[in-house]
């Protein structure tokens, strides 16, 4: 039977990346990303939230690149696999950490404090099973829609057939 190991994050960084060197030169990045729950309380009808914290590890240029552009409360995409790791602490104890190994982050929102114009978003992957070249994708963003005047003539109808259904979502 196959198995799936896949994680998907949407989240603000909780400190700024940290990038270290192996040995022979590979670059390795941790971040802290933050996931937040929102819901109301059955019994009491108060607003609960619940704050999730995730360490992430990019390798290679992944890590260089996520290292030059993560800041601290800046949101991100992430996506990547669960691994977990055993060592022993000066004690002799045995620890375990669950990281996920990102291969694939989109920084979120604004560009601000990157030199760039604002909006936008950028796409890194990393390619080839953790060992490929990084690339940068930006996304566009269109202007929002200028007030136009009443259509003359009927719009064309798209492929999809949900031409009728109304932008809002029911959920």
């Amino acid at each position: 039977m196959a198995s799936i190991n896949k994680v998907i994050l949407i989240g603000n960084l909780g400190r700024d990346p940290e990038v270290r060197y192996t040995p022979n030169g590979n670059a390795i990045c941790n971040i802290s990303v933050a996931t937040t729950r929102n819901w109301k309380d059955k019994t009491s009808g108060d607003k609960v939230e619940e704050t999730e914290w995730h360490r992430v590890v990019f390798y290679d240029r992944l890590a260089e690149i996520a290292g030059e552009y993560l800041k601290k409360g800046r949101p991100v995409y992430v996506e990547g696999r669960l691994k977990t790791r055993k060592w022993q602490d000066k004690d002799g104890k045995d620890v375990y950490t669950t990281e996920v190994i990102a291969d694939n982050m989109q920084l979120l929102g604004g560009r601000e404090g990157m030199g760039g114009d604002a909006g936008g978003d950028s796409s890194y992957d990393q390619g080839g099973g953790g060992r490929g070249e990084s690339r940068a994708a930006p996304a566009t963003r269109s202007a929002p829609p200028a007030s136009r005047p009443a259509a003359t003539k009927p719009a064309a109808k798209s492929s999809t057939g949900f031409d009728d259904m109304d932008d809002d979502i029911p959920f």
